[in-house]
């Protein structure tokens, strides 16, 4: 089949105004970071999971490879076509319904291009709980979200979105539908095929719908700041905060002192209610407790922290409104990097008990090999994974840093987490940016294994080629 000939069987199945090449798409040709800006033969739309699965045919009769995109909010170059101008841009965007929730399984089913916001206000609608969260939210998707099994703020306590996800819905590289969507809890029959899928990053087959664990909501909610001097602190702080809240403890963010003076010098009207200190901790505690009871527990767990040294200060939150204040100073680190100029980006993680060694290890290394290089370190101390990311000197030029600079630096801070035993991509992905790192650090035999499963669920290459292996 010529491209002429799939173009026009494109627009018969999914209509004119689905099937685009003409005008602005660079909502979906360029990636999140402005890093990545692609070709495409065509962007299409299809609207439900049967036209997916008939665009799959027809790309594979004409020997056209497709790229999956949900959001297009990807940090990895891994959701926007190459150069070449010959692949489809399969958007899911039109597939956003929420087909059903089921309040007493504590499920919704819910397609792939749906919102995560619009997701999780749907379930608040049923007064439940969808607790994947992160800075994204009103733009990633759900299928997005599993396709590179996204992290997010609640982690700590609800995991990854593979263990929010109980079942899938996928498109193969056939044009056939998988339907494993039963939501079931216990299933051990064969493979667990939606683990596969979940993670794949659209290379193994194009997820279109997805069944979500749901939580009942917490009576109560509280937040708060409290001021470290050491990495050490924060981590003794976290042991304390989990010996007193348990399961309650949905949060456990950490920020250091140049990433909240980045927040301060481009969004001055936030509030900072606590002086600058070298570490800054955030808190979130959700319970089944009335208010009065989880504040009264959460405070003597503050105290004792005081009492014992691992904090200096703290600020706890009188009300909504300054809870989101909190969240929104966390919320707009990355924000502020973006207005301070390009920086060299990581998200890595080790085991919390070795943060501080990670730490140490890379700050001493970049400021023997790089003075002047400004540390933006902040993330999710609770579950090991630091955006670790490094601005360009003061006088310093951030296009030539990071163009001349990346390589160097991904080193070093990868040899670092290697040292420390951790991963140099703890939610991001792989996609185009990481590939070639992951083929210098993950085993022979896990790559083996990888493309094997690669070559036995996409032989012809047809799904997001060139991302990942």
């Amino acid at each position: 089949m010529q491209s002429s000939d799939l173009l026009t069987s494109l627009r018969h199945l999914l209509g004119e105004a689905h099937v685009l090449q003409e005008g602005n798409l660079d909502a979906y040709l360029l990636d999140w970071r402005k890093r990545w800006q692609g070709r495409a033969l065509a962007v299409v739309r299809p609207a439900d999971t049967a036209q997916v699965a008939q665009v799959v045919k027809l790309c594979r009769a004409a020997g056209v490879s497709i790229v999956p995109q949900g959001g297009n909010t990807g940090l990895v170059g891994g959701g926007v076509p190459d150069a070449s101008g010959r692949q489809i841009l399969l958007s899911t965007r039109r597939l956003q319904r929420v087909r059903s929730i089921d309040a007493a399984n504590l499920t919704m089913t819910v397609e792939a291009g749906c919102v995560l916001q619009s997701a999780q206000a749907a379930a608040e609608s049923a007064g439940l709980l969808l607790p994947l969260s992160l800075a994204a939210e009103g733009s990633c998707t759900v299928g997005g979200n599993l396709a590179t099994n996204a992290g997010g703020t609640q982690v700590l306590r609800y995991g990854n979105a593979r263990e929010l996800c109980l079942g899938l819905e996928v498109v193969t590289t056939d044009g056939e539908v998988w339907n494993g969507l039963a939501g079931l809890r216990k299933d051990n029959t064969g493979y667990d095929l939606r683990h596969l899928f979940i993670g794949s990053e659209g290379t193994l087959g194009i997820i279109t719908a997805a069944v979500m664990r749901l939580y009942p909501r917490p009576k109560s909610r509280l937040t708060a700041l409290a001021s470290t001097a050491t990495l050490e602190q924060a981590v003794a702080l976290l042991q304390i905060a989990q010996r007193h809240a348990d399961a309650t403890l949905t949060g456990f963010e950490v920020m250091n002192r140049f990433s909240l003076e980045l927040v301060r010098r481009h969004f001055p009207q936030l509030p900072q209610p606590l002086a600058p200190a070298p570490w800054t901790a955030l808190l979130e505690l959700s319970d089944s407790q009335d208010a009065a009871a989880a504040r009264h527990r959460f405070e003597g767990m503050l105290q004792e922290a005081l009492e014992v040294g691992c904090i200096d200060d703290a600020a706890v939150a009188e009300s909504i409104a300054q809870s989101q204040a909190m969240w929104h100073l966390r919320e707009s680190i990355s924000l502020a990097q973006a207005e301070e100029g390009l920086n060299i980006k990581h998200d890595i993680s080790v085991p919390v008990s070795r943060i501080p060694e990670f730490v140490r290890r890379a700050d001493a290394a970049l400021d023997a090999s790089h003075p002047g290089a400004r540390l933006v370190n902040f993330g999710h101390l609770g579950d090991g994974n630091l955006h670790y990311n490094v601005q360009c000197p003061v006088e310093g030029d951030a296009a030539t840093f990071l163009r001349q600079e990346e390589e160097t630096i991904n080193h070093i801070v990868f040899d670092a987490v290697a040292h420390c035993g951790g991963s140099f991509s703890a939610e991001h992905g792989i996609g185009a940016l990481k590939r070639d790192e992951l083929q210098l650090r993950k085993s022979p035999v896990a790559l083996g294994l990888m493309r094997s499963i690669k070559s036995a669920l996409d032989p012809d290459g047809l799904f997001n080629p060139g991302r990942m292996l």
